[in-house]
């Protein structure tokens, strides 16, 4: 069932939990994410980026995600992540996304609060919610990165959202992209002072590597969707690369698949759980 953000972060938002959305970079990571999802039962989010879609195009990616749906009954919604120009939000919201990203964070915050704002007046006549970034989030993923976390003023969030009509927020507390060399610090004091402020659901990236007392903390004080992408590509790396230690002689590409899908059911699975959004479909 295909559906947009807005109304599964509204229920998560009322409900204390995240959705958890996942960046399902080929067909054996959609129909694995899917497959978790129907299973618990939970609202889910797959996610691609503007790399993905140099990679293949966003009208292969929703094509994909609908034919992978067929059997599908919980909440699925399709996301544009770190949306990077004006040009990539039209080009997805043409193909079909239900929901967009404009990641300004990067920019001088007045230039951040327009670009942000034009995406956001693109999409409302289409009823396709929008997420914005105040705060960069730390590391390096599909090209985007950032030597460290520049935490979200709490202040500033509450004027940005309302400059710029953005229905969620992506903030920064201490979490990265990549792989974690140590257990990040949360500041869960910065994320209550942001809550105070900010009616909007709330968005946490860098998720991958998080226990599931860190998602539920997040959770509790208003994170309403929690983004994975390193988790799932070394899950999807892992199951090929446990088959071909155990049988290095395989090279049908279907045996691979499965052992990838396999691996990446499991992890979307444990995320799933960790948000807290297991049964809420």
């Amino acid at each position: 069932m295909l559906v947009t953000t807005k109304e599964m972060l509204l229920a998560a938002q009322a409900g204390g939990y995240a959705v958890a959305a996942f960046n399902a970079e080929n067909m054996e990571m959609t129909v694995a994410v899917l497959a978790a999802a129907q299973e618990l039962r939970s609202p889910v989010i797959l996610q691609a980026t503007p790399l993905m879609m140099r990679f293949a195009s966003a009208a292969l990616y929703v094509a994909m995600a609908r034919a992978a749906m067929e059997d599908i009954t919980v909440p699925v919604a399709l996301h544009l992540d770190h949306g990077d120009s004006y040009g990539v939000a039209v080009r997805s919201l043409r193909a079909g996304y239900t929901s967009l990203m404009l990641d300004g964070s990067r920019l001088p915050y007045e230039e951040n609060v327009a670009l942000t704002r034009r995406v956001a007046e693109l999409a409302a006549p289409c009823g396709v919610p929008v997420e914005a970034e105040l705060g960069a989030v730390g590391g390096t993923e599909d090209g985007l990165s950032s030597m460290s976390d520049t935490g979200t003023d709490p202040e500033q969030a509450a004027d940005f959202l309302a400059y710029t009509g953005a229905d969620f927020l992506a903030v920064g507390i201490g979490t990265a992209h990549g792989v974690y060399r140590a257990h990040p610090k949360l500041d869960l004091q910065r994320l209550e002072a942001i809550r105070e402020r900010v009616d909007a659901p709330l968005v946490l990236h860098g998720a991958s590597g998080l226990t599931r007392e860190d998602l539920r903390a997040c959770a509790a004080r208003g994170i309403c969707k929690v983004n994975f992408a390193t988790e799932l590509r070394l899950a999807y790396a892992g199951g090929i690369k446990a088959l071909l230690a155990e049988k290095p002689e395989t090279f049908d590409p279907k045996e691979l698949g499965r052992a990838a899908i396999a691996r990446v059911k499991e992890a979307a699975a444990e995320s799933i759980r960790g948000c807290g959004c297991a049964g809420k479909a």
